[in-house]
């Protein structure tokens, strides 16, 4: 290995680090070790409605098939903060969607390894069949914890992922080998509706991000009260994971910054948005993967676990919803009020007429 290539590896990351990057690590491109778990996972029905995962399987199950040529990837970590207050949004969709911040920074590093080398560059940022963490811990980037997140041991895990790939044969780091959640089951013991049916398995149909975010359906009236105040997300198995308490940061990324009105939102104002309302208050947010009725279906149940007064005039003109999952949800959350005079009459004005019928969020994947 000759000293040139070596400073490449040296540079590149450090054009990453000068992006704004938190982490950066190299992998080879090759055969993916834990996809035959991925399938295994899908199999058992745990990706729930998220049916599109299955797609390219063979693609997934080997990163140099993601585009002919490929043979390296830097793989990177940007932190959203986790130091901010729990609330019903998640922390990573207080700010700016994530999506392009991402991608113009890798668009950036893979223009200068371009006009450094000639190489060929392409960003994934939730984007192919690209099991993304694998690729991150092949990177020396951390482990996958028994929640399922990379977690970094400088770092935590409140940080986003993406790759570049490219074509130039990379001096890869040493993957991390170690598990360093030892016996603690802290995310495991703390998640609301348990989700995780054994250490480092997800079942996403329990999952409260996948119950707000990706379900296109009713969500569980088994589920509902375990859902709580949540409306898009859930940092529960991230908030008491020691790795977190000690190294989680502030946010340093303007973009993630959290706006106000989504850290503290007002949930019966939120209730009351149309579609036009809806877009133009997300318009920069990964919230709109939730199209406007999932997230009225999530805020008429977080109302209706919160049972203050207050919320039953929303739930109410929300029972008369254009959106028939919607209304559903709204009447589920008026009958949390039990006797309440206000809530017993809005039940009763409330029409039922076709909603039995079925109703999405009419979301693509």
């Amino acid at each position: 290995m000759t000293t040139d290539r070596l400073s490449l590896e040296a540079r590149l990351k450090a054009q990453a680090f000068g992006l704004g990057f938190d982490l950066a690590g190299i992998t080879s491109l090759g055969p993916v070790s834990t996809a035959a778990a991925f399938d295994d996972w899908m199999a058992k029905g745990f990706a729930g409605e998220m049916t599109w995962l299955a797609r390219h399987a063979g693609v997934r199950a080997d990163t140099t098939r993601a585009e002919p040529g490929m043979r390296s990837a830097i793989v990177v970590g940007l932190d959203y903060g986790g130091r901010q207050p729990a609330g019903p949004i998640a922390r990573y969709a207080r700010g700016t969607d994530y999506h392009r911040v991402m991608w113009d920074r890798l668009d950036a590093l893979g223009a200068w390894l371009t006009a450094e080398t000639g190489a060929r560059a392409r960003a994934y940022v939730d984007t192919g069949p690209i099991l993304e963490r694998d690729l991150a811990r092949q990177a020396g980037l951390g482990w996958v914890g028994k929640n399922t997140m990379l977690i970094n041991p400088e770092r935590g895990s409140f940080f986003f992922i993406g790759a570049l790939f490219t074509d130039s044969a990379l001096q890869a780091d040493v993957p991390f080998e170690a598990d360093r959640c030892g016996s603690c089951t802290r995310c495991l013991d703390a998640c609301p509706t348990q989700a995780f049916p054994e250490p480092h398995v997800l079942d996403a149909r329990k999952c409260i991000s996948y119950l707000t975010i990706e379900l296109r359906t009713d969500i569980d009236e088994t589920l509902r009260a375990a859902v709580g105040d949540h409306i898009y997300g859930c940092d529960v198995c991230q908030d008491v994971c020691p790795w977190n308490e000690r190294f989680a940061r502030d946010v340093t990324t303007a973009e993630f910054l959290p706006d106000p009105a989504r850290e503290s939102p007002d949930l019966a104002e939120l209730l009351a948005l149309d579609d036009a309302a809806f877009r133009a208050r997300f318009r920069d947010s990964a919230v709109t993967r939730a199209k406007r009725a999932g997230f009225a279906r999530n805020v008429a149940v977080a109302l209706g676990n919160s049972q203050q007064d207050a919320a039953i005039p929303a739930l109410a003109r929300a029972t008369h919803d254009t959106n028939a999952m919607v209304r559903r949800h709204a009447r589920w959350a008026l009958e949390q009020f039990g006797t309440h005079p206000d809530a017993r009459a809005a039940l009763a004005a409330a029409p039922v007429v076709n909603d039995d019928a079925p109703t999405t969020t009419d979301a693509a994947p």
